[in-house]
């Protein structure tokens, strides 16, 4: 690896990156607005800049160049000495920052920006503390330039981040830079609208307040919210993400990079499928179906009394084998009983729960369910993809179930099989954002005998179930989702369930005859003890602090 000294120090970095990226991964809070490692570079913001030794063209001795040279398009080799920390660089990024503030409204109470607003925080370290300028302030209107995006062009210091996203990551160049000079500015090209399925990408590349998302606008101040750390529920794909919640709930959704997955990208689909969490329908109680009718249930009867009906329904079963292990007439124990594990459960969760089933019915039948695909995979010039599937943790489920092994189908074959009355007894998780209880699946559970329903909404099943339990959603949990490819990655409970709903965790873990605290961590070692796929979880690599 190449070593280069930065204000004398010296610093070892990664072949071939620019001087940029290597004095950020060092820590060093260099100010830059049109770089970013996932576009191309263009070196226009000028605010980089940096001093270098070269050669004197006579004495061939090191000598600081009398130019400062942009420090984002200068590929980094071995030995080369350069300097931020110079009056010369000062002073062009102060002068920078004024032309920057020249036109620039003095808005930031009422922009979205304040707080992550990189204008803000350069005009403080690099800025002068006064403008000279006395002309009127160029003004222009603010612009709808598609369905989840407005456009406040007086803020914009023109980087072309979110052209070149456009034309390099999305492919489909909706936004150009019109005019030039004083007057450019960023727009959309006549009757194209930006309305690409990654667009909400260009919000969180605008290092201003230019570019807003019109679902955040206005709704909160950044610093009242707190970020937490998860994985998409949106496809198979496992775009990591942040979730940015407070008490009154989830406000937004952004990209977290992961260099494996979705790098510093995620699909609209990840960043705005989440409203659903706070449908006001949300089933919140659980209830037991008694004389004909549902009553209300406490969270601490369900266990015994799942357990108990379902040992009921066990041919010749018995809750403990005794220690000699099961006796030979209890070759065909359980098969009347089914559990359908949804790949929106986490891997914790539908082991806890496979686990609970086959404990009281060694040859219960155990199901994947519903794996919903729309369309075909969407993928973009760069390679991000946006998976048809769109569920988390099918591989995950699929890993489990070949693992216990015995008698295990698909949704559609257990569907058949409940048609022709083959289950006495089936514990069904739903858990999908929208519906998937079609009247053909409502009809096949129609015939088991005793239905528990595991699930966020209600739906054709409540008329049917025997038992209904409200689900939490993933913000609401913690585990981790094995991603189409098998790489499995751990996701954290952002906010608190509805009032008087559990999460999926903690009930199946007392479900499972547990006692305590749920912890994701806890149980994936007991998992990993049996099953090697879930030893480690990949965790993705912090970015430098001061990159954006």
């Amino acid at each position: 690896m190449p070593k280069i000294i930065i204000d004398g120090r010296e610093i070892e970095c990664r072949a071939g990156i620019p001087v940029l990226q290597a004095a950020l991964e060092a820590g060093l809070a260099v100010p830059h607005y049109c770089y970013h490692p996932g576009l191309s570079i263009v070196a226009s913001c000028r605010l980089c800049l940096m001093e270098m030794k070269l050669p004197h063209p006579q004495t061939r001795e090191l000598v600081w160049a009398p130019k400062l040279f942009p420090s984002c398009q200068t590929p980094v080799q071995d030995g080369m000495e350069v300097r931020f920390d110079s009056a010369a660089v000062r002073d062009n990024q102060k002068h920078v920052m004024e032309y920057y503030l020249l036109n620039h409204p003095l808005d930031c109470p009422v922009c979205d920006k304040a707080g992550e607003c990189y204008l803000q925080d350069y005009t403080e370290a690099h800025g002068p503390g006064s403008s000279r300028m006395v002309e009127d302030k160029q003004k222009n209107p603010k612009k709808d330039i598609g369905p989840h995006t407005l456009l406040y062009q007086d803020r914009c210091v023109l980087c072309s981040r979110c052209v070149r996203f456009c034309d390099e990551i999305a492919g489909t160049g909706e936004l150009a830079v019109v005019n030039r000079g004083s007057r450019g500015e960023i727009d959309v090209f006549p009757g194209r609208p930006l309305d690409n399925p990654l667009q909400g990408n260009v919000v969180d590349l605008c290092p201003v307040g230019a570019l807003l998302d019109k679902d955040f606008l206005f709704k909160q101040r950044v610093w009242l919210l707190r970020s937490t750390k998860s994985v998409s529920p949106a496809d198979s794909g496992g775009q990591t993400i942040w979730i940015d919640s407070n008490e009154q709930g989830i406000h937004r959704i952004r990209p977290r990079y992961n260099e494996r997955v979705n790098e510093w990208w995620i699909s609209d689909e990840a960043r705005f499928g989440w409203k659903y969490v706070h449908r006001p329908d949300r089933l919140n109680r659980p209830q037991v179906r008694e004389a004909g009718t549902m009553r209300p249930a406490r969270w601490e009867e369900l266990p015994t009394l799942l357990r108990s009906r379902f040992a009921e329904m066990t041919p010749g079963a018995s809750l403990a084998e005794g220690a000699l292990g099961p006796s030979p007439d209890t070759a065909l124990k359980g098969r009347g009983i089914a559990a359908v594990l949804s790949p929106m459960m986490s891997c914790e969760e539908a082991w806890l729960l496979a686990r609970f089933v086959r404990d009281v019915a060694p040859q219960a039948t155990l199901v994947l369910g519903h794996v919903p695909v729309v369309g075909e995979d969407q993928t973009f010039p760069k390679g991000f993809t946006i998976k048809a599937e769109k569920c988390p943790n099918r591989r995950g489920v699929e890993t489990i179930l070949r693992h216990l092994g015995g008698h295990t189908a698909d949704f559609r074959t257990f569907l058949g099989q409940a048609v022709e009355r083959r289950f006495d007894a089936a514990y069904i998780v739903g858990g999908y954002p929208d519906v998937w209880v079609t009247p053909d699946v409502a009809d096949a559970l129609a015939k088991v005998e005793f239905l528990v329903v595991h699930d966020l909404f209600p739906s054709r099943l409540n008329e049917r179930a025997a038992v209904q339990i409200p689900g939490a959603t993933w913000a609401e949990r913690e585990g981790t989702f094995m991603n189409c490819d098998g790489l499995l990655q751990p996701f954290e409970r952002a906010i608190v369930p509805p009032e008087g709903v559990k999460s999926d965790g903690q009930f199946v873990y007392e479900l499972a005859g547990r006692s305590g605290l749920f912890h994701a961590r806890k149980v994936r070692d007991e998992m990993a003890a049996e099953m090697p796929q879930f030893a480690e979880v990949f965790v993705p690599r912090e970015l430098p602090k001061h990159a954006h």
